[in-house]
């Protein structure tokens, strides 16, 4: 379905592990995009941002917003699939079939710490590079050349929207990883640096509000939620 313009899957998590494992076995070059209202109202003044999301192949339901939208237009979508949640059942089914795992991106030494977490989770999981770096062009290639020698499957990149999935979008021609997918801040919380929030907030749909106290440098981004929600109620 489409919400405001912008492509978003319906899938159960049990069918995006699926499609995970397809992309892998595949071979083939993959982008994912985890979806939310911030990144739905950037795609309706940043051109170059909306075509990334629609060239995608695969668009996540990251954010109760976009569940609530969907309802609204009468396609409910079956649950909503975050890069938080995503990516640590993406590494223990990386652990499960062996699969070899990059993290790129966040502070200096977080993608490190939150590789040193998932491997004492799971002993098997094989993660063969962690790099900060930043999506600037002029350490594009150095990076390029670093993942290309380790050899990815999965390709996670914390570097935030949209940078991490123009990014992702502008080095898969010459990467070819079977799936690279945008993380946003989820290595931030499986390092510990930062805390997500508790499940009872999350259940209230205030996920953005924990968020906001811990940065509330974003208050700038959040404006995008009630502008989402009229444009909803608009369309």
């Amino acid at each position: 379905m489409t919400i405001l313009g912008v492509r978003v899957h319906a899938l159960t998590w049990e069918a995006f592990e699926a499609q995970a494992a397809d992309f892998v076995r595949s071979g083939q070059a993959h982008q994912v995009v985890t979806i939310n209202p911030e990144f739905i109202m950037a795609a309706q003044h940043d051109p170059a941002f909306a075509r990334v999301l629609a060239a995608a192949d695969l668009a996540l339901a990251d954010g109760w917003g976009l569940l609530w939208a969907a309802r609204r237009f009468g396609k409910p979508l079956p649950t909503r699939i975050t890069g938080s949640d995503g990516v640590p059942r993406l590494a223990a089914l990386a652990a499960r079939e062996g699969w070899r795992v990059f993290l790129l991106g966040a502070g200096p030494g977080i993608a490190e710490q939150a590789a040193n977490v998932l491997r004492a989770r799971h002993p098997t999981l094989q993660i063969v590079g962690c790099f900060g770096g930043s999506p600037r062009p002029d350490e594009e290639e150095a990076i390029v050349a670093r993942i290309t020698a380790a050899r990815p499957h999965v390709l996670f990149v914390a570097y935030g929207a949209p940078n991490q999935d123009l990014w992702i979008a502008r080095t898969q021609p010459r990467l070819q990883i079977p799936l690279a997918m945008g993380v946003g801040g989820s290595l931030d919380f499986i390092a510990g640096v930062r805390r997500r929030a508790p499940a009872w907030l999350q259940r209230l749909h205030l996920e953005w509000l924990f968020r906001l106290a811990q940065e509330p440098r974003r208050w700038r981004r959040q404006l995008a939620l009630p502008r989402f929600v009229w444009a909803v109620l608009r369309a």
